[in-house]
């Protein structure tokens, strides 16, 4: 880690269109009570970052010179959370402010740091001062500090500029930088869109041969940082960077290879489908179901691996797809975790898929009460966009039965009982005849 110091510009209030009104209300109260007790205390990154581009901020976060167990004397309402950062969360109900301690460079052989043979660093809590605060964090346009004392902002010289000229652009060597974290090389292209910005060439330039680091990262904090990049608005724009940079392949494996073999051109059809969807519903206001999100995106590699277990056993196609399953989740995972309250879900909505098909008779009342029914549709739907067009006598049906009252309903159900019962007949005669 290197330890050189820079010092950092202050902008006073009158140079810039900060005010306090600006501010969340409750982030002002952490400011204001650590200020009170003698600490330092200045909201810091992104909160900062977006009001000057003219964007809504999302979180508050601080920095101050005051330590986690102190910050936590101070505020009943805070928990300390996080051990390769510690960090205070101050709970406002459903407002959460998060205070982390202002970082120092790491000293030969601390015991508070820790950092692995590539150069990840496994655990963070050595604290310092502003100045090397702000040379520890991951972007020039992120370094930048509100002094609640007297409304100033510090920052970085180059931060400014790179705001100004709407750069990402990665403080320290980027080699260094990525192995530290390798999540940074997704940080920045998720900061590039969001932000309508473009990569610094030096900041992008080693992410295609850095981009396997990401394998060394846990799978759940990946599953976490896929939510921010296809979730928020972004998801179309940030796909085609991630694929660019070689990222994709390391967070949806079983896709790529799909992408990448010609005879699946639906894969990358489907793919294009899902992500324009997402910033569609997000443009929307809608809320984004995970569920939903992956029992689509992984469709394709689940119906191939079922095609799969079949060719290699006399298994059905409901014991097919059971193995199929469990095989797709424990590939998958590997990359980034599916929490198992979500991928519970994705089975029931994949499992109605074959229901859909086989049970348009009496059985579909009880269909229709599955808990996971209307996702299951919704996948049913994504269906006959992107892979068979037959599925849309199925999707109709299912649709006007949703619809229909319950002597409908049971008209259709016995309806299609009797064209079942006649297609069997019919078939006895030809095979009698023959």
């Amino acid at each position: 880690m290197h330890k050189k110091t820079y010092t950092l510009d202050v902008i006073p209030r009158t140079q810039h269109d900060i005010s306090r009104q600006d501010l969340d209300p409750n982030a002002l109260k952490v400011l204001l009570r650590l200020n009170k007790a003698g600490f330092d205390a200045y909201l810091v990154g992104g909160c900062i970052r977006d009001i000057l581009l003219g964007f809504e901020p999302k979180d508050f976060d601080i920095a101050t010179n005051a330590r986690p167990e102190q910050v936590r004397k101070l505020f009943n309402n805070c928990r300390l959370v996080g051990r390769r950062f510690r960090l205070a969360h101050i709970l406002f109900h459903k407002d959460i402010i998060e205070v982390a301690t202002l970082r120092g460079h790491h000293q030969d052989a601390s015991p508070h740091a820790k950092i692995n043979q590539s150069g990840r660093v496994l655990r963070d809590n050595v604290y310092g001062s502003i100045d090397e605060d702000a040379e520890r964090r991951d972007f020039t346009v992120n370094a930048i500090y509100y002094d609640i004392k007297d409304d100033s902002l510090r920052c970085l010289s180059q931060t400014v500029d790179d705001l100004n000229s709407r750069v990402i652009r990665l403080i320290g060597d980027p080699k260094t930088r990525y192995k530290e974290d390798p999540v940074r090389m997704l940080r920045a292209v998720r900061f590039a869109n969001k932000l309508d910005m473009k990569l610094d060439t030096k900041t992008a330039q080693p992410i295609k041969k850095l981009a396997p680091l990401l394998q060394d990262i846990h799978p759940s904090r990946l599953y976490d940082e896929v939510a921010k990049l296809m979730f928020t608005g972004y998801a179309q724009n940030n796909t085609q960077m991630l694929q660019k940079y070689k990222l994709f392949e390391h967070l949806f494996p079983l896709l790529t290879s799909q992408v990448q073999a010609k005879a699946h051109n639906r894969t990358q059809k489907a793919l294009s489908h899902i992500v324009e969807r997402l910033d569609q519903e997000s443009a929307s206001g809608k809320r984004i179901s995970h569920s939903t999100f992956y029992s689509q995106i992984l469709w394709f590699p689940l119906l191939e691996r079922i095609d799969d277990i079949r060719t290699e056993s006399s298994l059905s196609q409901f014991d097919a797809m059971n193995v199929a399953m469990s095989d797709i989740f424990e590939q998958h995972n590997k990359s980034a975790s599916i929490p198992k309250r979500c991928s519970n879900i994705i089975r029931e909505v994949w499992l109605l898929q074959l229901r859909f098909e086989k049970n348009k008779n009496i059985r579909a009342f009880k269909i229709e009460e599955h808990l996971y029914f209307e996702k299951a549709l919704e996948l049913l739907k994504f269906r006959t966009q992107v892979e068979d067009k037959k599925l849309l006598s199925t999707l109709k049906w299912w649709q006007d039965f949703t619809q229909a009252d319950q002597a409908k309903k049971k008209s259709m159900a016995q309806q299609h009982n009797k064209k079942r019962r006649y297609k069997k007949r019919s078939s006895k005669k030809d095979a009698a005849s023959s």
